[in-house]
Formats: C-alpha cells, sequence, structure tokens
C-alpha cells in the first residue's frame, strides 16, 4: 500500500452501545445546523465495532474521557470529550460535536487518525493516553 494510501485508512475504532445511541441520536438531531461535523460523526459510527458497555477497555476513548494527544499543528494536549452544553474550551472540554471530537471518539491509546479542521485542512492526531471518564449529563 503506497504511504499516500495509509495515511487515508481511518483506524478501527469501538464505542459502548449507549455511546453510540446517544450519539447517533444527538447528530440526527443537529445534521441541519452543523452537517459537516454531524455527517462525519454518523460516519464514524457507521463504521464503529459496538460492544456492550461493560465490555469496553479503559485505553478506548469514549464519551467523558480525559485524553492526552499530539498533533502536527499542536505540540500536546489534554482534553475531556464531552457533550454540546458541557463544552468549555477554556476548561479544556471539548465537544463531540467539533471536527476533533469526532475524530477522537472511539480511538485507542497509541492509534492516530486524519481529520479535516474547521478551517479545512487536513490534520492529524496521535492518542497517547485516555484517562478516567467523568459521569456525563445527557441532556
Amino acid at each position: 500500500m503506497s504511504p499516500e494510501k495509509k495515511r487515508h485508512h481511518k483506524p478501527a475504532i469501538i464505542l459502548t452501545r449507549t455511546d453510540y445511541e446517544r450519539l447517533s441520536r444527538l447528530a440526527e438531531a443537529h445534521v441541519s445546523r452543523n452537517p459537516e461535523v454531524c455527517e462525519e460523526l454518523l460516519s464514524e459510527l457507521d463504521r464503529a465495532r459496538i460492544v456492550q458497555d461493560n465490555k469496553i477497555g479503559a485505553e478506548v476513548v469514549r464519551m467523558g474521557s480525559t485524553i492526552r494527544f499530539t498533533s502536527d499543528r499542536i505540540e500536546e494536549r489534554t482534553v475531556t470529550l464531552v457533550f454540546p452544553g458541557e463544552a468549555d474550551i477554556a476548561a479544556n472540554r471539548i465537544s463531540i460535536l467539533t471536527p476533533i471530537g469526532a475524530a477522537l471518539i472511539g480511538l485507542s491509546a497509541g492509534q492516530s487518525i486524519d481529520w479535516v479542521a474547521r478551517d479545512g485542512r487536513g490534520r492529524r492526531l496521535h492518542v497517547e493516553r485516555v484517562g478516567p471518564c467523568e459521569i456525563i449529563k445527557v441532556g
């Protein structure tokens, strides 16, 4: 496989059944307001392997996870992945309905993914570590 094709290959991702169901409803409800990100999130959900909530490893990014990652644009960053109403960029709480949030869901520590930022530029991030999940409010 050529390096160019390898770069565009998306890694395998895993989601809990609860996250899958909540995120499917969220993306469908917001698709008219935020079509690009919602379509990307729906695409990620379609390709995910769905497991029971108690069958997912602690190293997998799910809603409420704290993730340390590196990217080709940012040296290193630690964020918590949350639902839109809980997002606060100043507190490093990023919404699942952002390009980077949709890219992170389901990844495991050690995986990398290419994603498209809001400015339309292609970026790459690498998950260094996935920390414990916070309790997530469902709105």
